[in-house]
């Protein structure tokens, strides 16, 4: 009937209720990033006042992610949905302690590595880009780690990912533009399966919010059926491509030395852990019954992962692609986490990442000195840096120590973990790999530190004598290059010697997704 009213109760469908002002924390590192990123594309010809408009923003995010961690871990799991619809209609931001703690450590890391940039960048790569591509990445990153849909899982990958080809390329030398191609290709077939499998599995379920998917294979037994280890198997090699697990990671060492050093330092501590991250949201949370199917397959992966990327690092004389490796082998810690699929591994996996975001990073901003105070990035030309800088020839022991997983650093706990899940599940084969490649990353760290540092100069000089040659480059004394380091290096000997505080933290973020039982509460309410 014409000018009839229908009353409608909006509640069933929206949030009625005005949003917390707390909650609004879910979204502000997006948005932060966002916004820091258009000021600086904005004042890119102004190349002295975008180091500063970039760590202001940085420092922001910073801050941002302190205070949602805080609230998450006082309140559970936080869920805020774009547009006032509930979900699944709506698209949801879920954050819990997992997404929050990398998203902590991933900004510390970013701010780190502006600070450092702020060094070695020049005026030709502000203009041309570093710190609005720096804050753009961070967007994704941020995105990717707080996000409640699996389908914008994939759109925050896409925005990390194109921001992480202008960084690669920022330079235009014909060396970045050969790892670019190499970059970009194994990258697209991982996003274009990523998509396919993602397209899938809204096709079985009709849904793509996580906690709803994760609710549906519930109802299936955890959802072993062949249609979803089929979806399993693709999620599995797109993130192991973008992870550069084995066989799919020729892309990363081919690449990674390219860029300025705190390029390669961003993407060596974040965009791989990425990776990881999404392994361990969609495998344990989304499909844990493919998990366990698919547990020995990713048992493999993880040996020959951890294996090639220590015996590569092994077969090094650059710093650089050395470090690429080390990146590689690491990725394999995590994913023997991923195949165990305990509690005690998935939490050993979360702090591993946290560990190889931070040591990862500072290793790269180390390789970086290196090559200003030694004039080279070649084992063979490099020697004496420990009469140059004996304060820095003890920082760089403290990162080999720790990527090697040696006591007391950072690295040692979450390699201990993972070794007990892997016993515990009677997977000695695992636990024996894990130990291995401890070893040969420590041969291989060894052997950089003695030939750059302990012997008295480059290749044919005579240790001591005048002809050992050390570049005392002016830049290397820049307070921009060793505050970042050091304060990375701060923290992984904190988290080495007090490690309670990450334990509790990746436990809480394993048993949320183990048993997902407050991620579904906070995004369907009591239901």
């Amino acid at each position: 009937m014409a000018g009839s009213s229908v009353s409608v109760d909006l509640s069933q469908a929206m949030t009625v209720t005005p949003v917390s002002a707390a909650d609004w924390l879910v979204v502000a590192p997006s948005i932060l990033t966002l916004l820091g990123g258009s000021l600086c594309l904005m004042t890119r010809k102004n190349t002295d006042a975008q180091p500063k408009v970039g760590l202001i923003f940085l420092l922001l995010l910073v801050l941002a992610n302190i205070g949602l961690l805080a609230r998450v871990l006082d309140q559970g799991v936080i869920t805020m949905v774009m547009g006032n619809w509930l979900p699944p209609f709506g698209i949801a931001f879920t954050v819990d302690a997992m997404g929050a703690t990398l998203s902590l450590i991933a900004s510390i890391v970013a701010l780190c590595a502006g600070i450092y940039g702020s060094a070695t960048v020049g005026k030709t790569g502000r203009r041309y880009g570093f710190y609005p591509f720096l804050l753009l990445l961070m967007t994704g990153v941020s995105g990717a780690f707080l996000t409640g849909d699996i389908f914008n899982l994939y759109v925050w990958f896409e925005v990390l990912l194109i921001s992480s080809y202008g960084l690669l390329v920022l330079g235009n030398d014909r060396i970045q533009l050969d790892g670019s191609v190499k970059y970009g290709i194994l990258n697209l077939i991982g996003t274009n399966l990523f998509l396919i499998a993602t397209g899938l599995l809204y096709g079985v379920f009709g849904t793509l919010n996580m906690a709803d998917i994760a609710g549906k294979v519930a109802e299936l037994n955890g959802g072993a059926s062949g249609t979803l280890a089929t979806i399993a198997a693709l999620y599995l090699l797109a993130f192991a491509m973008k992870a550069a697990a084995f066989p799919v990671n020729f892309w990363l060492p081919a690449s990674y030395h390219t860029p300025n050093v705190v390029v390669s330092a961003v993407f060596a501590g974040l965009l791989t852990k990425v990776g990881v991250y999404a392994l361990i949201r969609v495998f344990v949370l989304l499909l844990p019954g493919a998990r366990a199917y698919m547990a020995e397959l990713i048992s493999v992966i993880a040996i020959a992962t951890m294996i090639t990327g220590a015996m590569g690092a092994l077969a090094q004389s650059e710093v650089r692609r050395l470090l690429g490796y080390l990146v590689i082998a690491g990725i394999g810690s995590m994913l023997a986490g991923v195949a165990v699929g305990s509690t005690l591994a998935i939490s050993g996996a979360i702090f591993y990442a946290v560990h190889s975001i931070i040591v990862m990073t500072a290793l790269y901003m180390a390789a970086g000195l290196m090559g200003l105070l030694g004039g080279s990035y070649q084992l063979r030309e490099l020697g004496g840096l420990y009469a140059a800088s004996p304060a820095f020839a003890a920082l760089f022991l403290v990162l080999g120590f720790a990527v090697s997983g040696l006591p007391p650093f950072s690295g040692f706990w979450p390699k201990i973990m993972l070794v007990d899940a892997a016993f515990g599940d009677g997977r000695v084969w695992l636990a024996s790999a894990i130990l291995l490649s401890g070893f040969l990353t420590t041969l291989a760290m060894g052997r950089v530190w003695i030939y750059a540092f302990w012997r008295g100069g480059p290749e044919g000089t005579a240790d001591g004598t005048a002809t050992a040659r050390v570049v005392a480059s002016a830049s290397a004394g820049s307070p921009a290059l060793w505050l970042p380091l050091g304060v990375l290096t701060a923290l992984v000997v904190f988290f080495g010697l007090q490690p309670e505080w990450m334990l509790q933290l990746a436990s809480r973020g394993a048993s949320g997704v183990i048993e997902p039982l407050g991620y579904l509460r906070s995004v369907f309410g009591g239901m």
